[in-house]
């Protein structure tokens, strides 16, 4: 089993990524997108995070929640069950806000995680999530891909529904980039070096095309996180 200290710095790099992170301009977009929804939630909550191994978003809450429960597939030292998203073994109509990050890509139903996250929501709860729309299949259980119109569909159950791109399609562009150079360098160490030399160039430079030309295009955006309401 993964140590405390192992996953809490990898949700200390999936909040406050560094520079050489291929996936530095989505990760801090998701966490300034998160902070504007939760934002919107009043009061203290009763926190369900499905996929919760590291639970990177759970600081972005401090202060605000009666309970934070994590369910997950891998056990952790932050996971409370260890359970599928398709059959969440609590009680209907428990929680005011429920967190699923990069987690539909992997289950055979999407639609079915979705029914069971909306079960277990409180009228009136929130669901708050993120799924990739472009990215390099990275485990034998990697099944899907989602747009803003698939994300939709997805939610269509849910009222107040948002979906906000992680980013434009510059950052979408050179953010694939990055982990395509990364994850296909041979060999191996040659990865490691782009990390730390050309990664953080193409980083600086999306940041700085995205600020010049104030550019919206969601085209190409690799990521979108999405918002609903029960």
């Amino acid at each position: 089993m993964e140590t405390l200290e192992t996953v809490n710095r990898e949700g200390r790099e999936r909040l406050y990524p560094s520079l050489t992170n291929p996936s530095w301009l989505v990760l801090r977009k998701r966490r300034e997108i998160f902070q504007r929804w939760f934002a919107r939630l009043d009061g203290q909550m009763d926190v369900l995070d499905v996929g919760g191994r590291i639970q990177p978003y759970r600081s972005l809450l401090a202060g605000r929640m009666r309970r934070y429960v994590a369910l997950d597939v891998r056990e952790t030292p932050l996971v409370n069950i260890v359970a599928r998203g398709e059959q969440i073994p609590l009680a209907s109509q428990c929680f005011d806000l429920v967190i699923c990050t990069q987690v539909l890509e992997y289950v055979p139903e999407p639609a079915a995680v979705v029914a069971e996250m909306r079960r277990v929501l409180k009228p009136g709860g929130c669901l708050i999530m993120s799924a990739p729309a472009v990215f390099p299949r990275d485990s034998a259980h990697d099944s899907w891909r989602f747009l803003p119109e698939s994300l939709k569909f997805l939610l269509r159950s849910f009222s107040d529904v948002e979906i906000a791109a992680e980013g434009s399609s510059v950052a979408g562009f050179f953010r694939t980039a990055c982990v395509c150079m990364v994850v296909l360098a041979r060999p191996a160490f040659a990865g490691r070096l782009l990390r730390f030399t050309l990664v953080p160039v193409l980083n600086i430079a999306a940041a700085s095309l995205e600020l010049l030309f104030a550019d919206s295009n969601d085209q190409f955006a690799a990521n979108f996180s999405a918002f609903g309401k029960k």
